[in-house]
């Protein structure tokens, strides 16, 4: 076999690239090349592997060049400088270490705070400058305070832990943190609400996802307390900077701190300028030893896939082996697609997923197809998880995972179902692989059906009266969206009923509260594929 060659467009640790040496890979450690497109772009033909942190740009123009690449391995959690979907199109693995960072991250947030309630940085540029206002700065006890935290998962319950070490109050809101969870950690589960109202600080620890872009802005500011302080150490985008400024103008919030931004690098802020702001450029996974940590542990699973075709971590794919491969790939993008239909479902605390297996399928490696389906179910919330992570990411939120194997029972060769119990309800969604490959949604909470998965989809649960689909199908039209398929089931004549709507493009806003407007329509969810 040919020797593996692996290149790193940014700056890695020495250690790292001794990694690629001592396991016989011949490595080009190139930093300079993630800042310059087009010399990447020159570069990248020849390399199996490329080695990234935050500042190389892997776009489809540099991966229409890499034809030989195999692999990304990124030194960090966030994969927002990878083109994904192009990559998995090219049939390349996309590598993270979701969790070599967090501590550091943790510990940045805990400084803010400290930092925040005693105005250090003002304090200590009054004190460099010859002044000493003693009586200016004034701040405030974190002793007995309530903090809270949204997004406890491995970062948000590494904060709390030090927070409850800092004899602090931790309040918690996070649709997949479990009770159990919650109590184990020592923290209270609220909702967003109570937490708005109650807690003295908050700071987000949470993905920037379409349901957590702006989850502080102008209607949630109004509902925190008079006083608060905010911390982000998160994602650029959970705050509306504007809507901040404006609160700390008026001494509504009295003071945040920021270490993430909307646009990065900040060169400009609506809160640059005020004073009871403290801004740091981007350094939660900042420290010696997180760096080193997570450089090495790029180097190890590369080395590892490379060299023997272990894949951990991966974004794009499970870890199977390539003689597994061929049979299992249909029905992992089954078992995910199954999970993201609960998971965009989903709005409250999950305390259990099973996934039961009948027939063929529960002779195959059941594990990769529940951490795809996991995957599935907690991405619409948690954008990072990958298909290695899920199972460790569910576990961390005390979600039960449970397989269950069981011998075909009914119409198919293989089934699989998926059922997520929450605090409300419990619900489940079935579905096959049929001789073409494609997967298929045979069962939705009991109702038979037949549907392939689209890109864009519409699931409406209405009731089973005349003149629903004409009503739909004329709203639609009149906003000039294009039905692709159009599949529905019944429990009974009259009764409850179910749709399954794939269109072309997207589904704008007012075009929804015009279907859930419609008569007999119980509920109407988008859904994306």
């Amino acid at each position: 076999m040919a020797t593996p060659k692996v290149l790193i467009s940014d700056a890695l640790s020495s250690a790292a690239v001794q990694i690629f040496k001592d396991r016989g890979i011949d490595v080009d450690f190139q930093p300079a090349l993630g800042k310059d497109k087009e010399k990447l772009a020159q570069a990248i033909d020849g390399f199996e592997g490329l080695a990234i942190r935050s500042a190389t740009k892997v776009s489809p123009k540099i991966l229409e060049r890499a034809k030989n690449l195999k692999v990304i391995g990124r030194a960090g959690i966030g994969v927002d400088n990878v083109d994904i979907p192009a990559a998995t199109a090219r049939g390349i693995i996309v590598m993270n270490t979701p969790f070599g960072n967090s501590i550091t991250t943790a510990e940045h947030a805990i400084s803010l705070m400290l930092a925040l309630a005693r105005q250090i940085p003002e304090a200590d540029t009054s004190t460099r400058a010859g002044k000493w206002e003693k009586n200016r700065f004034m701040g405030v006890e974190i002793f007995g305070k309530t903090l809270g935290v949204i997004g406890c998962g491995n970062i948000g319950s590494i904060v709390a832990d030090r927070a409850i070490g800092l004899k602090m109050k931790v309040i918690a809101y996070d649709p997949f943190l479990s009770p159990e969870r919650a109590l184990d950690i020592g923290v209270e589960k609220v909702d967003l609400d109570e937490l708005l109202r109650r807690a003295d600080f908050i700071t987000l620890h949470t993905p920037l996802t379409e349901k957590t872009r702006n989850i502080i802005g102008t209607a949630t500011l109004r509902k925190m307390k008079k006083g608060v302080r905010i911390i982000n150490c998160a994602r650029g985008g959970l705050v509306d900077e504007t809507a901040l400024a404006e609160a700390l103008k008026v001494g509504h919030v009295a003071g945040a701190a920021f270490d993430v931004f909307v646009t990065e690098p900040a060169t400009d802020s609506p809160l640059f300028a005020l004073p009871n702001v403290v801004c740091t450029p981007h350094l939660g996974a900042a420290t010696t030893e997180a760096q080193e940590n997570v450089a090495l542990q790029i180097a190890e699973q590369m080395s590892d896939y490379l060299l023997r075709g272990a894949i951990a971590n991966a974004i794009n794919f499970p870890s199977i082996t390539a003689e597994e491969a061929p049979k299992l790939k249909p029905f992992i993008a089954l078992a995910e697609k199954l999970g993201s239909f609960a998971g965009q479902l989903t709005e409250t605390g999950i305390g259990k997923v099973q996934i039961s297996y009948e027939g063929v399928v529960a002779g195959m490696k059941t594990k990769a197809l529940t951490s795809a389906a996991i995957a599935g179910l907690l991405r619409p919330m948690l954008q990072d998880v990958n298909v290695v992570s899920a199972p460790v990411v569910a576990k961390e939120r005390g979600i039960v995972v449970e397989e269950v194997t069981r011998e075909a029972q009914g119409d198919y060769e293989s089934l699989i179902t998926v059922t997520v119990t929450t605090e409300r309800q419990s619900r489940h969604v079935s579905g096959t692989v049929f001789a073409d490959g494609r997967p298929r949604i045979v069962n939705i909470k009991g109702i038979r059906m037949d549907a392939e998965f689209g890109p864009s989809m519409i699931y409406i649960t209405n009731l089973d009266k005349p003149g629903f689909i004409g009503r739909f199908s004329s709203t639609l039209g009149e906003a000039g969206i294009n039905i692709a398929t159009f599949h529905v089931g019944r429990e009974a004549p009259g009764g409850n009923a179910i749709a399954l709507i794939e269109i072309d493009g997207e589904l704008p806003a007012d075009v929804l509260a015009k279907v859930r407007a419609l008569p007999q329509v119980q509920s109407a969810k988008p859904l994306r594929f």
